[in-house]
């Protein structure tokens, strides 16, 4: 932790990053605006010849909204999906995704080798081909039957955020085109971006004080259950990469069952709570995190629910619960960026990073 003397170390791209946080809501609306035809196309294409089997690859961040696609397909097109290995096809020489399954893959730049690798080997292998990706025209995009532009902008960040968020969207109105509901998804997205750009406005100044008393921890839980997994598995990675916190990312259950057993008053954990099916199992993570005399801090829809926690960061239910995540997320990204600052770190250039994903 930085001395009494230091002030916060903030950079022009500490700035960028917020201004990225901050720009997410006009992110949504570009994707609605730019690539929601397109998504409807291919919503209407995979309706008429529905995969047998969905397999995403992706790396990093990507690979969390891979984590989301599990979920949102199911539960809009009953499909089953699972985050595929790369590794086994592209390096070990399995099989890859064949015709009739659905290979979608998550690249944000488009670059990522071994994932354009995955799909090219899919693709020769007779398996329908869908990029996910910020940069159409990128080697991903050429190997694609078909592209799906997020419309992010240019993110400028080494942390991802717009990017992110825009691969869920896309996700979830890919799910809706295909189940028949696109229209109402693309008016629930504009309305979750009315209901973001509101909460980052309210969110940016609590989240301090909360980074403040967190700024000696050096790890932390990031707990959640179903549809906001993906959301844990996110917030962990920018804790890591932005402020340089050990955090681990899992279910609520899981932490239960053995983790609970690692944590004291230096030790904090987030919890993401949502006002749905697996609000439960996230309440009694929490409730035995604070018997443990771990700071709990309460985050999501279902924020107020978590009678024990320490601290509150709160956002607005979503008009469609499978566009939660997309909320959810927004305080873990303030505060990676915010403890960052209180540890003295500079949150827009974390150290030995790059922007494109290479390893395997």
């Amino acid at each position: 932790m930085r001395s009494e003397s230091e002030g916060p170390r903030t950079s022009a791209a500490s700035e960028t990053l917020l201004a990225e946080i901050r720009e997410q809501p006009d992110a949504w609306r570009r994707l609605l605006d730019e690539s929601d035809a397109g998504i409807g196309a291919l919503g209407g294409i995979l309706a008429e010849h529905p995969p047998r089997l969905v397999r995403a690859a992706a790396h990093g961040t990507s690979d969390h909204a891979a984590s989301y696609a599990v979920y949102v397909l199911r539960l809009l097109c009953d499909w089953t999906v699972v985050r595929d290995s790369v590794s086994l096809p592209v390096y070990y020489g399995a099989t890859p995704p064949t015709a009739g399954e659905l290979a979608l893959a998550l690249s944000q730049s488009g670059e990522t080798p071994d994932v354009v690798q995955w799909l090219r080997a899919a693709r020769a292998n007779g398996a329908l081909t869908v990029a996910v990706t910020n940069a159409p025209e990128s080697a991903l995009g050429r190997e694609a039957e078909h592209v799906i532009a997020l419309a992010a902008g240019e993110e400028r960040s080494i942390a991802a955020t717009k990017t992110y968020t825009n691969t869920l969207a896309a996700l979830a109105l890919i799910g809706a085109h295909v189940a028949g509901s696109g229209r109402e998804m693309a008016d629930d997205l504009r309305t979750t971006a009315d209901l973001a750009q509101d909460a980052l406005a309210k969110l940016e100044e609590p989240v301090g004080p909360v980074a403040e008393a967190c700024a000696d921890a050096t790890r932390m839980y990031v707990v959640a259950r179903g549809i906001e997994l993906a959301t844990a598995r996110e917030i962990a990675l920018k804790l890591t990469e932005v402020s340089y916190v050990a955090a681990n990312a899992m279910t609520a259950t899981s932490m239960a069952h053995g983790p609970v057993a690692a944590l004291d008053p230096g030790f904090p954990a987030w919890a993401i709570a949502s006002e749905e099916q697996t609000l439960p199992a996230v309440r009694e993570a929490a409730a035995r995190a604070h018997a443990a005399g771990a700071p709990v801090v309460a985050t999501g829809p279902s924020a107020h629910a978590l009678d024990e926690a320490d601290f509150t960061l709160a956002t607005p239910a979503a008009p469609h619960m499978l566009l939660s995540p997309l909320l959810s997320v927004l305080p873990g990204q303030l505060f990676a960026r915010s403890l960052a600052i209180a540890k003295g770190i500079d949150p827009g250039a974390p150290r030995h990073l790059r922007k494109v994903t290479t390893a395997s």
